[in-house]
């Protein structure tokens, strides 16, 4: 892999877009190369995964302009074909996906983090989907996720007006679940950067997700993902036979008999892929 760098951490995993020169944008080859890592994610031993960006400047800053500039209608087409597989991918991932957000996450690199289940940012973050002011629309599914995540309204003022926000207001118009900032000493030093403050929260939330039941987990995003697609009626049927699935699992068996010993004596142990 030339531009995707993947490491497990136990029962997750941290995968880095490393194009840092380009601001990691998204050409041809990075989505052919994320593609082929989500392929080869081990589902027996990861339970959440990490999403983020190269360097302190930019998650991801959009796709790339240069390849973008010379498609034709047909290429074009293909080309946002090619994104919206990858995107889509990550979205139906049966495990929770994180978007760790450092700089710029514009046009794709909004898209991808849109398709993460969970988005937090350092203080520095800057989102947008700036595609119409290049003349073209947002191509990565950037016009239905944004909608779906902050509604009609401001979704549309964003795209419309290819205005950037900065991470205070992703935060308040519910694009991201928090934002973090430097740590400082008394004297007002820096110890710790946004950007490690950042993948240490991202690394705690997933070794978080990864200690409770996986097929419970995966069943949750599973019922919430296939339940906004549909009305109340049939989601609720989706979520009762999911609910059910899980009585079938030794991780059900335990974790309610554990719940239910009264004396303790046992430490709890870690649930497992069954």
């Amino acid at each position: 892999m030339e531009y995707i760098l993947y490491e497990q951490k136990g029962q997750y995993a941290i995968l880095t877009i490393n194009r840092e020169k380009a601001l990691n944008a998204l050409n041809s080859q990075v989505l052919d190369e994320l593609n082929e890592v989500l392929d080869n994610v081990n589902l027996d031993e990861v339970r959440a995964l990490i999403i983020t960006g190269a360097g302190a400047k930019s998650f991801v800053a959009g796709a790339d302009i240069g390849e973008m500039s010379t498609l034709t209608k047909a290429e074009g087409e293909a080309f946002g074909k090619k994104g919206n597989d990858v995107f889509r991918k990550i979205e139906t991932f049966p495990i929770p996906v994180i978007a760790a957000v450092n700089g710029f996450a514009l046009g794709g690199g909004c898209e991808l983090s849109m398709s993460c289940d969970i988005r937090i940012c350092s203080d520095n973050a800057v989102f947008g989907q700036p595609e119409v002011g290049l003349g073209i629309t947002p191509g990565f599914g950037g016009t239905q996720r944004l909608a779906r995540l902050i509604g009609a309204g401001m979704a549309k003022q964003m795209i419309y007006t290819a205005r950037n926000i900065k991470a205070p207001e992703a935060y308040r118009i519910g694009l991201v679940n928090e934002v973090y900032a430097a740590e400082t000493d008394a004297d007002g030093n820096v110890v710790k950067s946004a950007g490690e403050v950042l993948m240490t929260s991202a690394e705690k939330m997933a070794s978080t997700i990864a200690k409770n039941a996986p097929i419970a987990v995966r069943n949750c995003k599973k019922a919430i993902n296939e339940g906004l697609d549909a009305d109340m009626d049939e989601a609720i049927v989706i979520e009762e036979k999911l609910f059910g699935d899980c009585f079938e699992t030794e991780d059900q068996k335990y974790g309610m008999a554990f719940f239910l010993d009264k004396n303790k004596e046992k430490v709890k142990e870690p649930f497992k892929n069954c």
